[in-house]
């Protein structure tokens, strides 16, 4: 048995992460263990090395997230009694520490793999200097003492053979004949471990690590070099050959690429590049920049932007378009490859003129342009929460009703919505409830007009049991009672019969419901959101509807335009109306800019509904994937108004006058309905330089200007 020396035995500083209140910065600061232990509901759960954690003697930046990723886990160190056995000494050889306990089991320190070592060494009994002989012996590894001396006092079989030496060789002899003398000396310096390191000679290929053994004065007592073998050099000779024979490779490969590639380190410095290079670009041999920067090359002035910069900046990807002195445009791609610790170690560009590419693609750029806007706008709409999704609209008009239903969503008051059939007055009451304090309460929709009359009343105020034959045994909540606490939409709300206004308007004004066959009113809190296709002020002339209950209603009145009175919606709405169709049948289909343009200056008699059922007939219906206006115009009768409609002369006037009123007329009319010169001149049948040339004419003759128009 080996007996553990009490002054060798450290004491436990643990820290609760438990208890983020606890002063932890102070704790790591004012002690000077090397360890920090980490507790959990009062047990040991892992350790980390103070000098992991902190940096220029600060730990304010330190957090409990930064101590548990640099821990070790409590499971992976040995646990030991202050009496120790040879074959757990031989364990803790290959530990960084070793838990002790008492005869009790409890935890009374930690000791360190070098405190034993050192404790092994400094015995002058036979049995302890033959134990450390038998230890050092059964390690795999190489061990070397260092004394304060700095010459090997002890080593073991394992190091002789990795060095190649006998112990005639070493003991007794300077360490910093065989290991390097620089590193020897900073550990004695600064008391760190320093690991990984490389030496090669021609006797020996080793890996070699430096831990100071520090004594009870914290003073440092020597060094411990571990050393672990590498193949032979006669492997890695073979291993270098192998890289030249891939290097060789890689230059075949760079040879045959069509594009220029370079190879630049981190500092910008060419370092490789392919026989493929655009001469123009450069204007010299690529072979007389290696080793130059090619940020300096930017500064000046060969090339801006330099996508070396970009990567470095951005550190990922980029792809930017350069121009030639000569106006030769090149497309460079530049791809970082980063290094363990992620940082850039290289960045590879790839470089092609694009001048005869770009050529060809400026008209479909163009056309392009007016869709990816269009998509834009939309893919902003669908960035919204779920329900906006279906608020599908750019127009004046509608953000002022949206403005208008964000002020009253937060109110109670009874709101009627009305509006042309399709126009979305559905899509508008849920807006009302969404942005409301109701959007968690119910909303239930009831349409008066698909309902019969005898059953309309039941649905709306419900039944007790026993009320008529047919009813259900256990009575029915009505509509009013489901929607208490939230929103009730009564849609066609012109289609309720008399009969039943009378219940609604006592409903509005007492907030209580009497259900089919009861005498006992059921109080209720429910916002009424009626809505109608209908003049229900007529309706009130005519004695169809109720005038009390048509004031009570009318509160606050939403009108809901048509399609036609709000042209900028409609390529929002048929965009997204392709796009669900698109999804639905995992198709691809778009409209080009010309059929959208098409789409606005239909009037849309159905409105939204109409369009709708619009753009999927046109998708089922189209042979490509580019819905273009000439497939539309087999769909919509455009502009037949305008060609139908004749002219009345009222007087004799000259020929040309009258021709000449006619043209400006018309310009100004198609101008004033179709905003652009292009639209303009579509509607009318002309080229659209003359209809911007006539135009541009009657307004300087005018001396006046149009507000809200824009020439193509």
């Amino acid at each position: 048995m080996f007996t553990l020396a009490k002054d060798k035995i450290r004491p436990i500083i643990s820290l609760s992460i438990d208890n983020p209140e606890e002063d932890w910065h102070l704790k790591i600061r004012n002690h000077n263990e090397p360890f920090l232990f980490l507790v959990r509901k009062k047990q040991l759960v892992a350790y980390i090395r103070l000098k992991d954690i902190l940096s220029n003697d600060s730990c304010m930046n330190v957090t409990i997230d930064t101590l548990l990723d640099n821990s070790v886990p409590i499971e992976n160190i040995c646990k030991l009694s202050e009496h120790i056995s040879l074959p757990v000494l031989f364990q803790i050889i290959g530990e960084s520490i070793a838990l002790v306990k008492n005869e009790k089991g409890d935890l009374t320190g930690y000791i360190r793999r070098e405190d034993v070592l050192a404790e092994l060494f400094k015995q002058d009994n036979r049995t302890s200097f033959d134990l450390l002989k038998i230890i050092l012996t059964s390690i795999p590894m190489g061990i070397f003492v260092v004394d304060r001396e700095k010459q090997i006092v002890n080593c073991n079989e394992s190091g002789l053979k990795m060095i190649k030496m006998t112990s005639h060789d070493v003991i007794q002899k300077p360490a910093e004949n065989i290991f390097n003398g620089d590193h020897i000396h900073n550990v004695f310096l600064s008391r760190e471990t320093i690991l990984n390191q490389l030496q090669i000679t021609e006797k020996m290929g080793v890996l070699v690590d430096y831990s100071p053994i520090i004594d009870i004065n914290d003073e440092v007592e020597g060094i411990i070099i571990i050393v672990q073998d590498l193949p032979m050099v006669e492997e890695m000779a073979m291993e270098i050959e192998h890289i030249k024979n891939l290097n060789k490779d890689l230059n075949a490969i760079l040879s045959t690429i069509y594009d220029e590639i370079l190879v630049v380190n981190r500092n910008g410095e060419l370092i490789r590049y392919s026989d493929s290079f655009i001469s123009e670009f450069w204007g010299v041999q690529l072979k007389d920049l290696i080793g130059k920067s090619l940020l300096d090359l930017e500064d000046k002035g060969l090339f801006s932007p330099s996508v070396t910069r970009l990567v470095l900046e951005q550190k990922k990807k980029v792809s930017i378009v350069q121009e030639t002195k000569g106006g030769k445009k090149i497309l460079a791609v530049g791809n970082p490859v980063f290094d363990e610790d992620g940082k850039i170690e290289r960045i590879i560009i790839a470089s092609r003129d694009i001048t005869e590419t770009t050529k060809l693609k400026t008209e479909l750029r163009e056309i392009k342009k007016i869709s990816d806007q269009y998509k834009q706008e939309l893919d902003t709409f669908k960035n919204k929460d779920q329900f906006f999704k279906k608020m599908i609209y750019c127009s004046p008009k509608m953000e002022q009703i949206m403005e208008q239903v964000q002020k009253i969503s937060n109110f109670s008051s009874t709101v009627l919505i009305n509006g042309e059939s399709g126009v979305g007055k559905e899509v508008i009451a849920q807006a009302i409830h969404q942005l409301g304090n109701r959007s968690n309460q119910p909303f239930l929709k009831l349409n008066c007009g698909a309902i019969p009359e005898n059953l309309l009343e039941s649905e709306l105020f419900g039944y007790i049991k026993g009320s008529f034959t047919g009813a259900d045994k256990n009575g029915k909540e009505g509509y009013f009672q489901k929607a208490d606490q939230g929103i009730l939409f009564l849609d066609e709300i012109g289609e309720m019969p008399l009969s039943l206004q009378v219940k609604l308007l006592r409903v509005l004004q007492e907030q209580e419901v009497i259900p089919i066959g009861s005498t006992t009113p059921i109080k209720i809190n429910v916002q009424i959101v009626a809505a109608t296709n209908k003049k229900l002020e007529k309706m009130v002339e005519q004695g169809t509807f109720r005038e009390d209950l048509f004031y009570r209603l009318n509160v606050i009145p939403i009108y809901v335009p048509p399609l036609r009175e709000r042209p900028e919606d409609i390529p929002l709405l048929a965009f997204h109306f392709l796009q669900q169709l698109n999804e639905r049948y995992k198709k691809n289909y778009h409209l080009s800019p010309d059929a959208l343009n098409l789409l606005e200056v239909y009037p849309w008699p159905g409105n939204i509904r109409e369009l709708q059922n619009m753009i999927e007939r046109l998708a089922v219906s189209a042979d490509h994937q580019t819905i273009d206006a000439h497939f539309v115009n087999q769909f919509l009768a455009v502009g037949t108004d305008l060609k139908k409609e004749k002219l009345v002369i009222k007087k004799i006037l000259p020929l040309q006058e009258a021709l000449d009123s006619v043209e400006e007329q018309l310009i100004l009319l198609a101008m004033k309905q179709y905003k652009t010169t292009t639209k303009a001149a579509k509607a009318l049948g002309v080229s659209q330089s003359s209809v911007s040339r006539k135009y541009q004419k009657i307004l300087s003759e005018k001396n006046n200007t149009i507000d809200g128009v824009f020439l193509k």
